[in-house]
């Protein structure tokens, strides 16, 4: 543990959703004073993403849904193009993802490979994001997709040649920075999928 935190405090705001915690501590300062703090933090769990891909066809499977918080946030339609994502829930990442990937794409991939963690808000959100790639064939297509229907979820899936997802991007019609670090990272280190 931390030697400069002290008499932390926590106090929960809301827990309706998911949990929102006061946090009320004294952090020794660079100055060896103690100073009293305090800080909200979000916990939603911790989650993990995938960038589904296709070197053959040089494709992959995006995701576009409605994302509330972007809407408060001057996102006119509130709709986003996303990597498929989910909650660990009581998962491990890799079981986690793999069942993500079939409820939210239709796709039933046998493997996904880690290739980093993240904290994704750090400020304010407790959450580490497991990053995960994996390759996906059309004969690995098992439904439609879509999302659980017991969580509300209207996902629409989309595949996009790898150069038009960059284009996306470049231009501002992908801005969620987990999909952003995903293409990113394909970029660099899936050499194949961009030629």
């Amino acid at each position: 543990m931390n030697e400069n935190v002290r008499n932390m405090n926590v106090t929960v705001l809301s827990d309706n959703w998911y949990t929102l915690n006061k946090v009320d501590f004294e952090y020794l300062n660079k100055d060896n004073e103690w100073e009293k703090q305090s800080r909200e933090a979000y916990d939603r769990g911790n989650g993990a993403v995938v960038l589904l891909y296709n070197n053959l066809q040089k494709t992959i499977i995006l995701t576009r849904q409605f994302r509330m918080p972007t809407y408060l946030n001057k996102n006119n339609d509130g709709m986003m193009i996303e990597a498929c994502a989910g909650l660990l829930d009581e998962n491990d990442p890799t079981t986690a993802i793999l069942k993500e990937i079939e409820e939210e794409t239709g796709y039933k991939v046998d493997k996904a490979t880690k290739i980093f963690e993240s904290y994704m808000s750090p400020g304010s959100v407790t959450e580490i994001l497991h990053f995960f790639i994996a390759e996906y064939s059309k004969k690995q297509k098992v439904s439609e997709g879509g999302g659980a229907a017991d969580e509300t979820e209207n996902i629409e899936v989309l595949e996009y040649q790898f150069e038009e997802a960059i284009n996306l991007m470049k231009t501002g019609a992908i801005k969620d920075a987990k999909t952003i670090m995903l293409l990113q990272y394909a970029q660099i280190n899936l050499v194949d999928l961009g030629k």
